[in-house]
């Protein structure tokens, strides 16, 4: 997953958008992870999908939505995979998933 998402990055850097937008992971606090990726200038630009939670315990959880043209996930620490294949379907199918 991890070098899909980093072709996905190589393919959108054209000298420009790469200055302004790009690919964001981080931990947060309770303990989980957070991914961000900006879309303006890609295949999923004005797509929109709201806030979807999966839950499959109290520790194992995901979330991801898109909203002005940013894909924001967030996830328990063993999440990180299944957000990035999350957003590898969305860029597949252009609509939500179950992962």
């Amino acid at each position: 997953m991890l070098e899909w998402l980093q072709q996905w990055y190589i393919e959108h850097c054209d000298s420009e958008w790469e200055h302004e937008y790009g690919i964001r992971i981080e931990t947060l606090d309770n303990p989980g992870w957070s991914l961000s990726i900006d879309l303006i200038g890609t295949e999923l630009e004005g797509l929109k999908i709201p806030y979807t939670v999966q839950e499959l315990s109290s520790e194992i959880w995901r979330g991801y939505s898109i909203d002005n043209n940013v894909f924001k996930g967030v996830g328990s620490p063993g999440e990180l995979i299944n957000l990035i294949k999350i957003f590898q379907e969305l860029y597949f199918s252009k609509k939500p998933v179950n992962i």
